[in-house]
């Protein structure tokens, strides 16, 4: 992999297994959309940006573009936001072995890669995420962030705005956030942005350095979170990669392509765990992705 500045982009070559439908759009981020010539514009930790893959194919290694980006942007946070430096071969080729189902649900979201999203936007988004559905949850947090983010200036003949922190969401009221419609998620968030802006992220960061259990455990002492926003946390902003985050609809997945009853959730846990150990959130996501499209 190889990036060199071209104006106000970056161009990556050599990149293998990055699709830009399948990172974007497999349900593990909520603030980056689709434009009508197959890119993405999104915005992450304060920083905008429109990100396309050009050239060549996601399994081969391509081309991918990054506008809005400098050498030195890419290299101290793009590169790592994206997960490009994981061997993302490696991972499908131990969590496939001796699984049918598996090589299916990977050769078909083969481009996913596992953003690393920073831990307090994945808190709050995914206590957003609770009973909804992702254009609802876009809508919410997009609002969330126009009223009370920072600017983080125009791009793209938009003002974007950064995710508001915890001590800017910690001040407010329910009446202030009715605009945003979040219903009774609302109090979720006022409690659970005070907890974090009280000892300043210490909790979020200390839970980072636990097993899973522990980390699950200290998470969940988060207003409104349950074990399946937790596991989702533990993922996507904690980046633990042995989480297995069990909604509905997993467990549908489960159901159907493992033969799970959908109730027991220890045992499908159990089974993620044994069969894909310290990778069980990829093999997630490669499923939770197939069964999108394919169920």
């Amino acid at each position: 992999m190889r990036a060199e500045q071209q104006g106000n982009c970056i161009i990556v070559y050599d990149v293998k297994d990055f699709d830009a439908d399948h990172v974007f759009d497999c349900g593990q981020c909520f603030r980056w959309n689709r434009e009508e010539d197959g890119s993405y514009t999104g915005v992450a930790s304060g920083r905008s940006a429109n990100i396309s893959f050009v050239a060549g194919n996601f399994q081969d290694g391509g081309t991918l573009r990054i506008d809005n980006c400098t050498l030195e942007d890419f290299r101290d946070f793009w590169c790592g936001y994206l997960d490009l430096g994981r061997d993302y071969g490696e991972i499908k080729r131990r969590i496939t072995e001796n699984d049918s189902v598996m090589r299916k649900a990977a050769e078909f979201g083969s481009g996913i890669r596992l953003l690393r999203q920073d831990p307090w936007e994945t808190v709050i988004s995914f206590i957003i995420s609770q009973n909804s559905n992702i254009p609802r949850i876009k809508k919410c947090i997009e609002k969330l962030c126009t009223m009370f983010g920072d600017p983080a200036g125009e791009y793209r003949g938009e003002m974007r705005y950064a995710f508001p922190r915890p001590e800017q969401l910690a001040c407010l009221t329910r009446d202030d956030l009715a605009p945003v419609k979040l219903g009774y998620r609302d109090k979720y968030i006022l409690s659970t942005a005070a907890d974090v802006a009280r000892d300043g992220g210490a909790s979020l960061a200390a839970a980072a350095g636990m097993n899973h259990d522990d980390a699950q455990k200290e998470i969940r002492k988060l207003k409104g979170v349950g074990p399946k926003v937790a596991d989702c946390i533990l993922l996507f902003g904690l980046h633990k990669y042995d989480s297995f985050p069990l909604d509905v609809w997993m467990k549908k997945i489960m159901n159907k392509l493992y033969g799970f009853d959908e109730d027991d959730t220890r045992g499908m846990d159990a089974y993620a765990r044994s069969r894909y150990g310290e990778l069980s959130g990829f093999a997630q996501q490669y499923l939770y992705y197939y069964a999108r499209f394919n169920l």
